[in-house]
């Protein structure tokens, strides 16, 4: 075997080696116990405490004067967690005066590419919400899952705050 094609065989094996030994990272650093959370200045969330990153499926809604979202200063509903093939995806919503103020993504899905995916989907998609005032948003090219997990999450907490 010629010298050429024998270096060029070790360099090559050599590579390989060193690709296949390539290490990624199995999530993207985040807060909270390993689920992101996309956080507005406007308003603060914290993720489901549950085991698993699962919450119930009716969440209690919170407000900070009475119960009546009508009358309230302030009030938050959580949609449920909507599970998806790449993580679970929770939405709440910030009203005010019985008007929708804020979406905040309380749980987007962790790892590699699919968190890198939702976190740059979850600004899109609450400035989307806003706009309409409502669950009708467009999908997120390259985020499908996301998105609609998004917008279901969205619809149930608009419908607990009779928003609807």
């Amino acid at each position: 075997m010629p010298k050429r094609g024998f270096a060029a065989l070790v360099i090559t094996a050599a590579a390989l080696v060193l690709l296949l030994s390539f290490k990624t990272p199995d999530q993207v650093p985040t807060r909270g116990g390993g689920v992101a959370i996309v956080e507005p200045s406007a308003a603060v969330a914290a993720p489901s405490s549950a085991p698993g990153g699962t919450a119930d499926a009716t969440p209690a809604p919170t407000t900070s004067m009475g119960s009546d979202p009508t009358t309230a200063a302030s009030a938050t509903f959580d949609g449920p967690v909507v599970d998806t093939r790449y993580g679970p995806i929770q939405v709440e919503i910030v009203l005010s005066d019985g008007q929708l103020q804020d979406v905040v993504a309380v749980q987007l899905p962790t790892g590699r590419r699919s968190g890198q995916i939702s976190n740059a989907a979850a600004p899109i998609l609450r400035e989307e919400a806003l706009q309409a005032k409502s669950a009708s948003i467009d999908t997120v090219s390259g985020a499908t899952y996301t998105s609609d997990a998004y917008a279901q999450s969205l619809q149930a907490a608009l419908d607990q705050a009779g928003l609807g």
